[in-house]
């Protein structure tokens, strides 16, 4: 690694973190920056499940008030985002990745309308209730379905988790994005870091591009969760959409690229 990719890995793990305590989706910054840098795609997509990882986990500082307040359910969603991100790195180690590739535009285009239209179909469902509304049994169950699913994804290959993590929790009926946020960002770092450890366990990690990274990654998630709070909700609605659709135009082209 030369200085000019130490430099560009740096500011891409930097925007990957700050698009990750806003949205989510910093590894369509950090993953094509490493492949760009000569890192092979498997190691790539360790890595950055490595970098981006403390740069989660940093921006969890600026959400800790929305925290307190999901104190009953947070634990249960923690414990299921450990358990289907073991088995997602697991598959990603022993699976060749072209093959679940080929599925990620359309889950980022099922994400990415879930989110933009999740609060109107809640809205319409809740309208036409003429019964009582779902037990806490089911609510909670339903949570941790969606939640193990994601996880499992993001344990694989993580791009567009923290999008599918928005999506799920408005289709819940959370409708205020920091306090989504606040999830997707403690959910996410418990995926990201025990996909971390396993990557490490297998020797994919490249510690001097990682290293580099992981100091860009903290930088910019602290920066972004802190900054992020002090938007218009709507307003950071609008940057997750568009990253959201980014990510989906991104991926379709690329899968329909390399089968040409």
């Amino acid at each position: 690694m030369n200085l000019f990719q130490g430099i560009l890995l740096f500011l891409a793990a930097a925007v990957a973190g700050a698009i990750n305590s806003i949205a989510g989706g910093g590894s369509f910054i950090a993953f094509p920056a490493l492949m760009f840098t000569g890192v092979p795609p498997i190691n790539s997509n360790a890595i950055c499940s490595v970098a981006l990882f403390p740069g989660s986990l940093a921006s969890i500082g600026g959400y800790r008030l929305e925290l307190i307040e999901e104190r009953k359910i947070l634990p249960l969603m923690i414990i299921t985002s450990f358990i289907g991100g073991i088995a997602g790195s697991v598959i990603m180690l022993k699976t060749p990745p072209n093959t679940f590739m080929e599925l990620v535009p359309y889950l980022l285009l099922i994400a990415n309308f879930l989110f933009i239209f999740g609060a109107r179909i809640t809205a319409a469902i809740r309208k036409r209730r003429t019964t009582a509304e779902p037990s806490r049994f089911r609510v909670v169950t339903g949570t941790i379905i969606l939640q193990l699913i994601i996880s499992l994804y993001g344990g694989f290959f993580g791009a567009g988790m923290g999008i599918m993590m928005l999506a799920a929790l408005a289709l819940m009926g959370m409708d205020n994005i920091h306090k989504m946020n606040a999830f997707k960002v403690v959910l996410g770092s418990c995926i990201n870091g025990v996909a971390a450890l396993i990557f490490i366990s297998a020797g994919v990690i490249l510690w001097l591009q990682t290293s580099v990274m992981i100091v860009g990654a903290v930088l910019g998630g602290f920066g972004g969760a802190f900054y992020a709070r002090k938007y218009d909700p709507a307003k950071v609605r609008i940057i997750v959409i568009f990253i959201g659709s980014a990510m989906t135009i991104y991926f379709f082209a690329k899968v329909y690229l390399l089968k040409t």
